[in-house]
Parts: C-alpha cells; sequence; structure tokens
C-alpha cells in the first residue's frame, strides 16, 4: 500500500504491506528507532506517538490507519518548541531523573505530552492515573511522576499572562 503523512513535520511518502503496524513503519522503513516495540499487545506504553494531535500506542495501529495524518515521534519533539532545545517535558525528565534505562522514556514523554497539554497542574494522583499505560520495569515511578509535574507546569508556563 503506498501511504503519505506528515511525520515529524516532514511529507512521508512510502509504501508499506497491508498488515504493516505503525511502530514497524516509523521503525523500519523510516528508520525512526525512538519509538519502541516493548511487549506487542499494547500493555506497556514504548510505543507512545501523536497521531492527528492524540497519543496513540503504535504497536496495534495500522501504518495504513496513519495514511494522511500527521505522526509526531520523540524524534520530532524537540522542534515543536521552535528551537533545536529540548521539548520542557523533555528537559523535565532530565532535571527531575524521570529516566533509568531509557527504553520506555519515549512513551512515557509522548503520553505525558499529550495529557499535560491539557493539565497545567497535575497532581501526583491524577499523574498516575494518566500514565497508567505505560510501564517501566526500572524505577517506582516516583521521579517520573515528579518529571510530568515539573513538564506540565513548564508547558503551561506564560500562557496564563
Amino acid at each position: 500500500m503506498d501511504l503519505m503523512l506528515e511525520v515529524n513535520g516532514q511529507t512521508v511518502r512510502a509504501s508499506a504491506p497491508d498488515e504493516t503496524l505503525l511502530v514497524d513503519f516509523l521503525r523500519d522503513t523510516l528508520g525512526l528507532t525512538g519509538t519502541h516495540v516493548g511487549c506487542d499487545t499494547s500493555q506497556c506504553g514504548a510505543c507512545v506517538v501523536h497521531v492527528d494531535g492524540r497519543a496513540v500506542k503504535s504497536c496495534t495501529m495500522l501504518a495504513a490507519s496513519a495514511d494522511g495524518s500527521r505522526v509526531l515521534t520523540i524524534e520530532g519533539l524537540a522542534a515543536t518548541t521552535g528551537g533545536n532545545d529540548l521539548h520542557p517535558m523533555q528537559r523535565a525528565f532530565h532535571e527531575n531523573h524521570g529516566l533509568q534505562c531509557g527504553f520506555c522514556t519515549p512513551g512515557m514523554v509522548m503520553t505525558a505530552v499529550a495529557y499535560a497539554a491539557d493539565h497545567a497542574a497535575p497532581d501526583e494522583a491524577d499523574v498516575r492515573a494518566a500514565l497508567e499505560g505505560n510501564l517501566c520495569r526500572c524505577t517506582g515511578y516516583q521521579n517520573i511522576v515528579a518529571s510530568v509535574i515539573a513538564g506540565a507546569a513548564a508547558m503551561h508556563a506564560g500562557k496564563e499572562a
């Protein structure tokens, strides 16, 4: 199947078999390996990307379903801030030690960005609920939760003015 979609702000035209999952299309066809394959069952969240502004688990979405859509991966996230600097959520994960081995981090960050877009000042319980579909095997989530809270505040800083 011939596909045309926007990935990280660039128009992409490529062919893929009808049964190709979006995660495999991103990784294998486009070489965007920041999106990870963790479980293939939609349980771990390592594969989360944004499709038309919504956080989706790309391991259970066909690439054909993304035809004509805007896809944002971890590789394109920093560019959404208009510069070469890290996205505020990426910076918050770095500053608050919200990553361990880093395998789950791209999915966590992408889920957190989508959540924080509508939640300027979440509390710990809300963040834990929002991250329910993302698993980290290395940590107790305390630093991840702190990162999301700080990232949400940074994303909304100056918007109230």
